[in-house]
């Protein structure tokens, strides 16, 4: 049983990379409210200004205060915070140096692991719930999957305010990457689950 649970997440794995291949590449899902900055030069020259070397994760306005500010003055810094976000405008960014590189094969290595982790677990969780029946089987890995698509994307869109078309254009890829997996893992399983 544990070799057709492995197999099982390979082939799930394979099937859900191709379909999230598909959706950022021959899709629109991938670019789905995510615009360019207009008249970027002078804002990229800024940031490069103030940031530098250092790769990470801004928001903006920052409260004012250090991190390792006592936290007395954070609380302070925060009680002022609504006016400075009245005032200013707001967001995250994320930052890396100049010399970045696009679409690396260790990129796509980390998107296929992460996928492939994925179905492993899934494929594992189905056997172990022992889910008679295809059609229940692709079920629970849907549910598993609309699960995982929420688990993000929903936080990220209500708390930083991430635009919600991209937020249901990323949830459905996810979502439909759980199905297609599914499809191969619901039937590959038959055996395991049944017996």
């Amino acid at each position: 049983m544990g070799k057709r649970i492995i197999l099982a997440g390979v082939l799930g794995s394979i099937a859900m990379f191709v379909w999230s291949s598909l959706a950022h590449t021959v899709l629109p899902l991938g670019e789905v409210g995510v615009s360019q900055i207009p008249n970027e030069a002078p804002v990229l020259s800024a940031m490069q200004t103030s940031m530098g070397q250092t790769s990470g994760l801004y928001f903006y306005p920052g409260f004012g205060v250090p991190k390792d500010a006592p936290r007395e003055q954070r609380n302070a810094a925060m009680k002022d915070y609504g006016t400075k976000l009245a005032a200013n405008p707001s967001g995250i960014l994320i930052y890396h140096p100049p010399g970045a590189k696009a679409l690396t094969p260790g990129q796509l290595g980390t998107e296929y692991l992460t996928e492939l982790l994925e179905c492993l677990l899934v494929a594992f969780l189905v056997a172990r719930a022992g889910i008679a029946g295809y059609r229940a089987r692709l079920g629970f890995i849907v549910v598993a999957g609309i699960m995982a698509a929420i688990t993000t994307n929903i936080p990220y869109w209500n708390w930083y305010g991430f635009p919600t078309d991209y937020t249901v254009a990323y949830a459905s890829t996810e979502i439909i990457g759980y199905l297609v997996a599914g499809l191969v893992i619901a039937r590959m399983l038959k055996t395991a689950a049944s017996t």
